[in-house]
């Protein structure tokens, strides 16, 4: 029976473009919101999510990231890194030029992609921000005129748009990581060779003191685990309180990472494993 994979929708977003790719004769099921599509994989509405995680021009997806830390806690199983390419997108009866556009509509990830194009071309027109590229695309087609979305190639296609210009992200090496979420590991079947393994892990101190973070590392350093990413986000629980996301680049194992969860709790951490997954890099979109 194939599996059920939700994704952030509606159709024509980079996550669609993403799942697509990755994923073959399996249902697919869009979601308005990177809450609504966690929280059905929890529910076991469905036996796959995936949400953006991380884009190499804006930086960590904040509302995924808290939403696995905060409210639902599911194993990420995988990694998909695709390619990010930005269109500016029109109706096909618009004829006008970039300084005839008087609303520019996105998600606010894909505006800040584009932030020096829409200042350099467009500084007039105002920007209106979406759940994501594929409803900017389809808010375009219904409302027509001289308003333009900043989405995919995918979302010109499926909703008869125009690419007025393309590629329009300010830098060239745009790329996006997206977290496959489930409950079913052995349900993930990837159309595309691994890349490499990753192993994230949450780590919570137990105050603030000098040295606190610099012990937390040196626990990964003098075991020579290489550490691509590190980040602090808000525990919520008020000012100056932190917890830690840490991507190591290598799987999970009894050894290194026993060690390092012994040594980090002695510190009075407390520690959980995020997910051990394969990452897939995806190059041809």
């Amino acid at each position: 029976m194939a599996a059920t994979i939700g994704y952030l929708g509606p159709k024509g977003t980079f996550t669609k473009l993403a799942v697509d790719t990755a994923f073959n004769g399996e249902v697919k099921q869009s979601f308005a919101t990177i809450p609504e599509c966690i929280d059905a994989v929890n529910e076991d509405e469905i036996d796959i999510g995936v949400v953006p995680l991380e884009n190499a021009i804006e930086g960590t997806v904040q509302l995924t990231i808290d939403y696995l830390v905060h409210q639902v806690r599911l194993p990420i199983v995988a990694e998909i890194v695709v390619p990010i390419q930005q269109h500016l997108l029109v109706d096909p009866e618009f004829t006008g030029s970039y300084g005839e556009l008087s609303e520019i509509h996105s998600h606010s990830h894909a505006i800040a992609q584009c932030h020096q194009y829409l200042h350099q071309h467009i500084a007039n027109a105002s920007i209106h921000y979406t759940s994501s590229t594929g409803k900017a695309a389809e808010l375009v087609a219904e409302k027509k005129g001289s308003i333009a979305a900043i989405g995919n190639k995918l979302a010109a296609e499926l909703y008869g748009l125009r690419i007025l210009d393309e590629n329009i992200h300010d830098f060239p090496n745009n790329h996006t990581r997206f977290a496959v979420l489930s409950k079913k590991e052995n349900q993930i079947k990837i159309n595309h060779p691994k890349y490499s393994e990753k192993t994230t892990v949450l780590i919570t101190l137990p105050s603030d003191y000098a040295g606190a973070l610099h012990q937390v590392l040196s626990a990964f350093a003098w075991r020579k685990m290489n550490l691509s990413k590190i980040e602090s986000r808000p525990m919520k629980t008020g000012l100056g309180n932190y917890f830690f996301i840490v991507d190591v680049n290598q799987e999970y194992d009894e050894v290194l990472f026993s060690g390092v969860i012994g040594e980090l709790e002695a510190l009075g951490c407390n520690v959980s494993i995020l997910g051990t997954y394969p990452v897939y890099q995806m190059n041809d979109m």
